[in-house]
């Protein structure tokens, strides 16, 4: 059986020292979990170096201080309270090796009054060495170990060994912290990447907003006031009701600015309550809260240098705007649980469908941040003020709309007809949804009338509109009828509407017979309409 040894007796020679930084450096070049390595370390260091009780702390930028990093021969409880421990420069003889980046001996604990004793934990009767872990204009941290036995001949030795370790373990926190960052700088790649998956491409980005549709005056000026304020970096508030393309106009604001190449983040401000809108915005560092197992970057730092569209600005809290205020005011922050304040280059894009004046009025909304987001604002029409451009507009979506179905799709001009007499309470959004379900409905690819479903609770027919309608049903169209290019079931369709869906004054206006009509309604697949 081989009998336990006795470390405290050995001699620190040559041979010893060479076992055990061998031994060492395995440890440390099988894992980059540092915590756990460390450990590993200090337990070679009192099995294979006689040097009891060591450890290693590290400073700590944010908090100004070194923090105990690891920590063997104590029991738990000792462990446990070491990590709420601090170490300021020159505070102690810990505090002096960091700030000397020095080596310091201590021949007899009990004799030198530096000595905090903040972990009950050393011989008094014996020698202390600590050595800083890294160079003398840039200690990293401090690794300290008592030896076993009162030689002093050893000291000079084991202080030497000592420095080799701390080079060893330096080594391997530089390795480790390289690997950290490449790895969260991958992380937020892909979280860039991921929250430009669900945005317009690039490429479809024209400059001049060539994208975006609407030959109305409003429109025009719209979209001239976009090319203007996307040359500079001016805050730009984008109002208007619910689907009426607000965040069109905030992508085509950073597609057509000098950070066109930079990333373009968007957040939904009204999606998340406060504590969730703060760590989303902002980041967190590990361990700020429950769940918090890494740092994690916030939207701002992600969009640095680019764009950051936040939707429902006025959906944000009082306490919250605050904070948010900071930001806009001194582009810098803190993220959640942290103290390194983090300075951003962002352009900030807004948006809103609240009447902010009167949120400011009741107090609900700070007249500081109302003024700071409200350097350009950008008032959107709703869709039934610019009935104009739903032609063009409902002609794009059904582009739109084809691509997504890989086919070829159709909108008769009985469809836009009925299309312009809606009231359009969901705007452009609304106008999209009940396109693709006629898209969806229509077999042939050809959206008219018949398969265009609109809600009929909200269905009204605009007053501005409804005497054109009218007018329009009143004159007589046989020419047009038989002049039409359509094919044969649009021009039954087209007779119909004109007769107020009356099968016998239709087959009048076509000149058939009430049998053939009747007959084409029913091969055709016509849904009449009862009126």
């Amino acid at each position: 059986m081989e009998e336990s040894i006795d470390t405290s007796q050995q001699v620190f020679n040559a041979e010893r020292q060479l076992n055990a930084l061998h031994r060492i450096s395995v440890i440390l070049s099988q894992s980059l979990n540092m915590e756990e390595t460390l450990q590993q370390m200090l337990c070679c260091l009192h099995e294979m170096a006689g040097m009891q009780f060591g450890m290693v702390t590290l400073y700590n930028d944010e908090r100004q201080a070194m923090l105990v990093q690891a920590l063997h021969g104590a029991n738990p409880e000792v462990i446990r309270d070491a990590s709420k421990i601090r170490y300021r420069i020159n505070e102690g003889i810990l505090g002096n090796v960091q700030a000397r980046g020095e080596s310091q001996v201590i021949a007899k604990v009990s004799q030198d009054p530096r000595f905090l004793d903040r972990l009950s934990l050393y011989d008094y009767d014996l020698p202390l060495i600590c050595v800083p872990l890294g160079s003398r204009s840039n200690p990293k941290g401090v690794l300290a170990a008592q030896p076993m036995n009162s030689n002093l001949n050893e000291l000079s030795a084991r202080t030497r060994f000592l420095e080799m370790v701390a080079n060893l373990i330096l080594n391997s926190l530089q390795l480790s912290t390289r690997v950290q960052q490449e790895k969260q700088e991958l992380q937020n790649h892909n979280e860039v990447l991921q929250l430009k998956a669900t945005q317009p491409p690039k490429a479809n980005m024209q400059p001049g907003v060539d994208f975006m549709v609407g030959h109305t005056a409003a429109m025009q000026q719209i979209f001239e006031a976009v090319k203007l304020v996307a040359k500079f970096d001016t805050t730009v508030l984008v109002r208007g009701e619910s689907g009426t393309g607000k965040e069109l106009i905030a992508t085509s604001i950073a597609a057509n600015s000098p950070r066109a190449n930079a990333p373009f983040i968007k957040l939904n401000c009204a999606a998340l309550p406060d504590n969730l809108l703060e760590s989303e915005l902002f980041g967190h560092e590990k361990g700020a809260f429950t769940g918090a197992v890494k740092m994690r970057k916030g939207r701002f730092e992600l969009a640095d240098g680019g764009t950051l569209f936040l939707d429902e600005i006025g959906e944000i809290s009082a306490s919250f705007q605050a904070k948010l205020l900071r930001v806009l005011q001194e582009g810098e922050f803190e993220r959640v649980g942290g103290h390194t304040t983090i300075k951003v280059d962002v352009r900030i894009v807004a948006a809103t469908n609240r009447p902010l004046e009167l949120d400011v009025r009741s107090g609900d909304f700070r007249e500081d941040l109302y003024y700071r987001l409200n350097v350009m604002p950008i008032h959107l029409p709703a869709l039934r003020d610019k009935l104009a451009d739903l032609p063009d507009l409902a002609r794009f979506l059904i582009n739109k709309i084809a691509k997504r179905q890989r086919r070829t799709l159709r909108i008769s001009e009985g469809a836009i007809r009925l299309l312009m007499g809606h009231n359009w309470p969901g705007n452009i959004r609304e106008l999209e949804n009940c396109l693709e379900r006629a898209a969806v409905m229509s077999e042939s690819g050809l959206i008219d009338r018949d398969v265009v479903m609109l809600n009929q609770s909200s269905m009204q027919l605009n007053s501005a509109v409804q005497p054109e309608m009218n007018q329009a049903v009143a004159q007589p169209m046989v020419a047009s009828i038989s002049e039409s290019a359509e094919d044969e079931r649009q021009r039954v369709i087209n007779a119909l509407e004109q007769s107020g869906w009356v099968q016998a004054k239709a087959a009048r206006l076509l000149g058939m017979s009430p049998r053939q009509i009747a007959y084409r309604i029913q091969t055709m697949n016509i849904h009449v309409r009862r009126i």
